[in-house]
């Protein structure tokens, strides 16, 4: 299962000022070092705009989940081959369970 993302200053920073010139080293408020010419936003927007933009990551977790699960597309192929040849459903069957471990939430 692949585990959950933390957003970063830099990443929050970034959404909020698209292409803005900074920097930020680990990870520390303190340590942002702001060179572009546009307004810095300002803590409070920058932890609101993590807890966005983590609830928007945490809302997709399902859909990275699935893709790791997934056959790989050669192996997608292959079943669906077979599955033709002798009227099985391996490939909808293994695609079932993977939604069924990981279903999308409501």
């Amino acid at each position: 299962m692949i585990t959950k993302p933390v957003i970063s200053y830099f990443q929050a920073l970034r959404s909020l000022v698209p292409d803005a010139k900074l920097y930020v080293e680990d990870n520390d408020w303190d340590r942002v070092n702001w060179s572009d010419e546009r307004e810095q936003p300002s803590k409070a927007e920058v932890d609101a705009e993590v807890v966005r933009l983590q609830a928007n990551s945490d809302s997709q977790a399902y859909a990275r989940n699935r893709a790791e699960a997934y056959p790989s597309l050669t192996e997608q192929a292959d079943m669906a081959y077979w599955d033709r040849q002798n009227g099985t459903t391996t490939l909808d069957d293994a695609i079932s369970a993977v939604k069924l471990q990981y279903p999308k939430p409501s």
